[in-house]
């Protein structure tokens, strides 16, 4: 259920895709008072189709209220549906699913403890503070904790492990 909207931003304009001229004249509560049938109308109005068959009621009645507060708020972000996207075509490749790296800000301490030591990196603009030295990356840092070629986000717990658990 996406908007057609270019941009992500809050808007009260309809999406042009759309119709329905009276998406904010039926408040989100009273769409429970609806009959099935009327339910189904109402998604014929905001998506331009009928619902899929063998649909439940209790889907259609989320998916319209979803509906009717984009219209009203505003659609996904563009960059949040180009992931999503990302994500189904993924998952209709058969590829496993990854979780984006996470985005750590200057100044975030990160921790860990190595043969019963207690490792601690400062990350900065644009490279790492550990034992007083300025290092390139996290994956220097942990070369040098551990001796052996380690992924740095991986071994100061960033990333998940190879079989998609957290490390």
């Amino acid at each position: 259920m996406r908007s057609s909207r270019a941009s992500g931003k809050a808007s009260s304009r309809r999406s042009p895709r759309t119709k329905c001229r009276s998406t904010t004249s039926l408040d989100l509560g009273a769409l429970e008072k609806l009959s099935y049938a009327e339910l189904k109308a109402r998604w014929e109005e905001l998506f331009g189709a009928p619902p899929p068959r063998h649909i439940s009621r209790k889907l259609i009645l989320r998916a319209v209220a979803y509906r009717m507060q984009e219209e009203v708020h505003g659609g996904l972000p563009a960059r949040t549906r180009k992931q999503l996207d990302r994500v189904a075509s993924d998952l209709a490749a058969g590829r496993p699913l990854k979780a984006p790296n996470p985005k750590v800000k200057p100044g975030t301490r990160l921790l860990r403890e190595w043969q019963g030591v207690v490792h601690e990196v400062v990350v900065l603009e644009s490279s790492v503070l550990y034992q007083g030295k300025h290092w390139p990356s996290l994956t220097a840092v942990a070369r040098e904790i551990t001796g052996a070629r380690w992924s740095g986000p991986r071994f100061f717990g960033l990333q998940g492990k190879a079989n998609g658990r957290r490390s």
